[in-house]
């Protein structure tokens, strides 16, 4: 896949918004712990960047997903992996289902006003003894009159404190587990709903982390996405944007980390000589910016196949792996040349090395992402492969 003229002007008015309304404020952001959701989503909003894909009768551009992986990739301009992270959440992994499988109802009620800015949205998956498990979810919703009662907890939420929805993952039946949950459009302000803490992390600071408890949440049964007993099903296919979003989001913000360190080293001198003269550094940039060109093509490969209509489960997978084993081992690498500024949090990398090893671990673990791989590959050892 090779971006168009459209796709070029698209990523290269992000730029300019990024440089204007994102960056400036980042280093603010990241020192309060959160950045203003609202404010920031609305501005987004108005320029159209939070309904690339979305239908046009709601709001949206109505573009293809190649769309959504050049404003993924160019969010990985932004100085810091909090804030692309709670925009992905919006665009890419709270509203997908939103806008494939929803009513007229939901959709006028949360997804235009998703798309507009007017609303934040945040996933309601992980649960505490539930992440990459998500057939263990334990929520659940019982039907009472025309509404559905909700008692649980999700866990590690992006936007948690600031959302004014959550499309939650929940049990409304005991059936089999991938046939017994359900997606529901459940509003944030609902009685009920508590957000216990705001989570303390080691990278991602300025995107907030809730853990949120739902005792008794009442919400209409026509807050509903698509057939009840379809939501792990939905989910699942909520992924594989999310996984791709997640691959995308990975390449320009590693593009920049090497790029800054091949521009320290340049200027940093010791021993008498630039720290780029030495071989072992010049060569690692080189292998490292290698690496980052087949994570794109395959990126980009995985997209075309979907915007194609292609079953990518496979190929997004192992995006989803590569980019997060990739922004380890350059994050890593790049923070080892910057030597003691590399420790200290004023600089860039130090930022990116911590922000970066989420990638690992969201949206499906690295493990998780091998076992789905060795699935579709027909290696997993007998009475696994169900």
């Amino acid at each position: 896949m090779i971006y168009g003229p459209e796709h070029k002007e698209f990523m290269k008015n992000l730029s300019k918004f990024i440089d204007q309304e994102i960056n400036p404020y980042v280093d603010e952001w990241e020192a309060e712990g959160i950045f203003p959701a609202h404010e920031l989503f609305k501005k987004m909003g108005d320029q159209g960047y939070l309904g690339v894909c979305k239908p046009e009768e709601y709001g949206g551009m109505g573009l293809d997903y190649s769309y959504s992986l050049a404003m993924s990739e160019t969010l990985g301009k932004i100085r810091c992996g909090g804030v692309p992270m709670a925009i992905g959440v919006q665009t890419d992994m709270a509203t997908p289902a939103l806008a494939r499988f929803g009513s007229d109802y939901v959709k006028e009620n949360f997804l235009r006003q998703a798309i507009a800015g007017d609303y934040v949205a945040c996933i309601g998956v992980s649960e505490p003894g539930a992440g990459s498990d998500v057939a263990g979810i334990k929520s659940k919703a019982v039907k009472d009159g025309d509404d559905y009662v909700i008692n649980g907890q999700k866990m590690w939420i992006t936007n948690g404190t600031q959302a004014d929805f959550m499309c939650m993952l929940v049990n409304t039946s005991d059936g089999p587990i991938h046939s017994s949950k359900s997606l529901i459009i459940v509003p944030m302000d609902t009685p009920g709903i508590t957000v216990e803490r705001k989570l303390d992390k080691l990278g991602m600071r300025s995107s907030d982390t809730a853990q949120l408890y739902f005792e008794d949440v009442r919400v209409p049964q026509k807050n509903i996405i698509g057939e009840e007993g379809m939501g792990f099903t939905y989910q699942m296919l909520q992924f594989q944007e999310e996984r791709l979003w997640a691959a995308g989001a990975a390449l320009e913000a590693l593009d920049i980390i090497v790029d800054d360190t091949i521009e320290y080293t340049r200027q940093r001198e010791a021993f008498g000589a630039p720290l780029l003269n030495n071989q072992v550094i010049h060569f690692r940039m080189a292998e490292l910016k290698t690496e980052i060109e087949a994570l794109r093509s395959m990126t980009y490969r995985a997209v075309k196949e979907y915007v194609d209509g292609g079953n990518v489960t496979m190929l997004a997978s192992m995006a989803k792996l590569k980019a997060g084993r990739l922004t380890r081992e350059v994050n890593d690498a790049c923070l080892q040349y910057y030597g003691g500024m590399g420790f200290m949090n004023e600089t860039h990398v130090s930022r990116a090395y911590r922000d970066g090893r989420l990638t690992s671990i969201g949206g499906g673990a690295d493990e998780v992402m091998l076992g789905i791989i060795c699935k579709l590959m027909n290696t997993l050892p007998s009475g696994r492969r169900g």
